[in-house]
């Protein structure tokens, strides 16, 4: 393999372990924060305009709400667990818990206050009327609270 590809890959995979590094401090950093005062740390693609409207609709409720683009989420929704029937187009962690797609903000105020033993939240897919898809059609949809085992229930309807 050539000098130049060798060094194209371990840049990329050093890039990688830094970024799921960063996302595990920040999961770890999140877990004591407060529901009034939610830090979340969003992971999302470059290209997707959905999860930049959906940290506007984070952010629009007091959240203070960073991003980092990735190229290939793979590596962090294996790492935050997320079941892969349950996958979205971007992940977040805020207060030890894994936000998995376009969850209301209303629900992540419910899991703050109630504080479940549980994964995360999740909005399987990109449905019409969720957070950040406003645009869309509206359609019924579940927010899932998940656990690290994979296991899930409705957490909410809307």
């Amino acid at each position: 393999m050539p000098a130049r590809i060798r060094t194209q890959r371990s840049r990329g995979l050093w890039y990688l372990a830094t970024g799921l590094a960063v996302a595990a401090g920040l999961y770890a950093a999140t877990a004591s924060q407060p529901a009034a005062a939610a830090e979340i740390a969003v992971y999302k693609s470059p290209w997707c305009g959905c999860c930049e409207q959906w940290i506007g609709h984070m952010r629009s409720q007091g959240h203070a709400v960073t991003s980092r683009n990735l190229e290939d989420l793979d590596a962090i929704k294996k790492m935050a667990r997320v079941p892969e029937d349950l996958q979205s187009c971007h992940t977040a962690f805020v207060a030890g818990y894994v936000l998995e797609g376009h969850v209301p903000a209303e629900d992540v105020a419910r899991l703050l206050a109630e504080r479940p033993k549980a994964q995360g939240l999740a909005v399987p897919g990109m449905p019409g009327g969720s957070a950040g898809m406003e645009g869309a059609a509206a359609e019924p949809f579940d927010v899932m609270l998940f656990q690290s085992d994979g296991g899930a229930r409705v957490f909410s309807r809307r």
